[in-house]
């Protein structure tokens, strides 16, 4: 038994009258938000990132000062 055009109708009729024209379009565009940030973070390149300092330089510097 398939999914006609009849019960989808009626499934989106019901959450229409349930939820509401407002709530679903905020929940809409807080979904979108999520997608927009998440290829943004997808987007940046790693090597971006400063290397970071070897800390056991530091140290030795320190050791040669005394």
């Amino acid at each position: 038994m398939s999914i006609g055009i009849w019960q989808i109708a009626i499934v989106v009729i019901l959450v229409v009258l349930l939820f509401g024209r407002g709530k679903i379009s905020s929940l809409m565009g807080d979904v979108a938000k999520g997608i927009k940030s998440f290829k943004k973070g997808m987007a940046t390149d790693i090597t971006d990132e400063p290397e970071p300092k070897n800390v056991s330089d530091n140290n030795q510097d320190s050791k040669d000062k005394e």
